[in-house]
């Protein structure tokens, strides 16, 4: 029995203005960097530094997060979009197999981090005062928050859904617009509707959904472990900057966020459906799982590496 089961099947889509879109997947990336924004005003402003630099800091994180999110989404798990359809790689539509405003989707961590590392470098070959370890150690904090953003948005788009879950587990969601479960071909044949969130409406007020509701499996919501699981990393980092002298180590708050992120990611892998990738021909671990295991290394390195001696 499934005690704390749920249907869910949301429009993903907030607000439309013709072929523009405003998913919530969307709004909560907006929610993401605002919030991180304010978070690192304040740090900023603790450390003494001037709201020039947060502002210089906030497009140079928005501008490589994105892209390296996209690109890292791309070469890991979508390469054919090189030469099936490139456009759609770096702008928010599909051309292929006709065109659609699909907004910015396809977004993978893993890109994000390593572009985000690539942008704090050159932003601190701008602001010559500020060090790269030191400014890692401040961009964490927002960082974990956005995270648990990010995974919340993946939860609306019914996006990285987790695997069948047994009748002796309590909670469980059935995704109705699973890709396995419900794809959208699968809906807009049951209805004579064109698009596809017309075509759940018009299965969910059919007689016979009960039935075709039975079919659907329960599954682990993994996107909702992971945001869960990032908040609490976000309120330990958040804790040991303003509670303990932690902070003054210089890596260990960048090393101790990489650890717990990608283990919690590493874990919660277990609970997710296939994303693709690599993990085929590399044996019994994911495709997340495999780019997790260097990442939590660097943050280990950073943890307990032997402090700089003071000349």
């Amino acid at each position: 029995m499934y005690f704390l089961g749920f249907n869910w099947n949301p429009d993903g889509t907030l607000l439309k203005l013709g072929f523009i879109q405003l998913k919530y997947y969307n709004l909560l990336w907006i929610a993401a960097f605002l919030v991180g924004w304010v978070i690192i005003k304040r740090i900023f402003l603790n450390e003494k530094k001037t709201i020039q630099q947060v502002d210089s800091l906030f497009i140079y994180g928005l501008v490589s997060i994105m892209l390296g999110a996209r690109l890292g989404h791309v070469i890991f798990y979508q390469p054919e979009l090189f030469s099936q359809d490139p456009l759609s790689i770096l702008l928010p539509i599909r051309t292929v197999p006709e065109f659609e405003f699909t907004g910015f989707a396809g977004l993978a961590s893993h890109g994000a981090t390593i572009a985000a590392i690539v942008g704090v470098w050159l932003y601190c070959r701008k602001w010559k005062d500020i060090k790269m370890l030191w400014l890692l150690d401040k961009m964490v904090i927002p960082s974990a928050i956005g995270a648990s953003f990010v995974r919340l948005g993946n939860f609306f788009n019914s996006e990285i859904n987790g695997k069948e879950v047994k009748e002796s587990f309590a909670f469980a969601v059935r995704f109705i617009r699973d890709s396995d479960d419900m794809p959208a071909s699968k809906a807009i044949a049951l209805t004579k509707e064109k698009s596809v969130s017309a075509a759940y409406k018009a299965i969910e007020n059919k007689p016979e959904f009960a039935s075709i509701l039975e079919s659907i499996p329960y599954r682990h919501p993994a996107q909702l472990y992971e945001a869960i699981c990032y908040f609490f990393v976000f309120i330990l980092l958040y804790k040991l900057y303003w509670k303990t002298d932690k902070k003054n180590k210089t890596g260990y708050l960048f090393g101790l966020f990489m650890v717990c992120l990608w283990t919690v990611r590493f874990v919660v892998e277990y609970f997710k459906k296939s994303q693709g990738g690599f993990e085929e021909s590399l044996g019994f671990l994911s495709t997340g799982q495999w780019l997790s295991i260097p990442m939590i290394f660097v943050g280990l390195y950073f943890m307990f590496r032997p402090s700089p001696q003071k000349q």
